[in-house]
């Protein structure tokens, strides 16, 4: 019988966190690109107290950063044990170069945000993935 290896907690951190970022970024980038704007909290035309553009992206980006770090995290952990089958595996990885493939084909695009705004909301999305992502990682590990 095989002996189980398991993965050392940081790298699941590590990797898990990295994967809700780049899950969260591509996620900012297509919804910035059908007009959900992270950056319209920053715009003084608008006469609404948050645009609902906006309050989705934060929400959305939020979202998906912390379901990927604490999905990642959860997946390596029981991945070295043989626990996930293989259609699943093959499911995965197909959604995941998917989606990066498409934020790659809509960062190639020219951006319909001004460019100072695009670039403090890119910031703020990148910050925010992290934020999320460490909090999903972080809380799956303590649950394993």
């Amino acid at each position: 019988m095989a002996e189980t290896t398991f993965f050392p907690r940081r790298l699941i951190l590590g990797a898990a966190v990295i994967s809700g970022v780049l899950l969260a970024l591509a996620v900012h980038m297509l919804g910035a690109r059908y007009g959900l704007d992270l950056g319209g909290l920053w715009h003084s035309d608008s006469h609404e107290f948050i645009p609902a553009g906006a309050a989705i992206a934060w929400w959305l980006i939020a979202t998906v950063g912390f379901s990927g770090g604490y999905f990642t995290a959860t997946l390596m952990q029981s991945a070295v044990s043989g626990q996930i089958p293989q259609r699943m595996r093959q499911f995965l990885i197909a959604v995941g170069v998917l989606l990066l493939a498409g934020a790659g084909q809509v960062a190639a695009a020219p951006s319909p945000i001004p460019s100072v705004s695009g670039v403090l909301a890119g910031l703020a999305a990148l910050c925010l993935g992290a934020v999320m992502a460490f909090c999903g990682a972080h809380f799956a590990l303590r649950r394993g």
